[in-house]
């Protein structure tokens, strides 16, 4: 295994974890926002206004996006397995 082998895993791994990430914390971020800017308005400064829309926001998209999580997941790990016996045995 030489060393360009395992920097190409870790920067699959790292795309792999940003583009699996990517969507529940995009839509947590814009929710925030929205809120945030909608407490401004109203000078509503309440709490749980602005955590329970987060939450149920990451929820829904994680049920949204959970297909294309999942598939991105195992994609990375058959394609590891796949490449394991070249990377033990040159």
């Amino acid at each position: 295994m030489t060393e360009l082998t395992v920097m190409d895993a870790i920067g699959r791994a790292l795309f792999t974890i940003l583009s699996s990430a990517a969507p529940p914390l995009l839509m947590g971020l814009s929710v925030g926002l929205l809120v945030s800017v909608f407490q401004t308005v109203t000078s509503i400064q309440e709490q749980t206004l602005a955590f329970v829309p987060k939450i149920v926001a990451v929820f829904v998209s994680l049920l949204f996006f959970g297909p294309f999580i999942l598939g991105n997941i195992v994609g990375f790990f058959q394609e590891m397995v796949r490449s394991l016996p070249t990377a033990v045995i040159p």
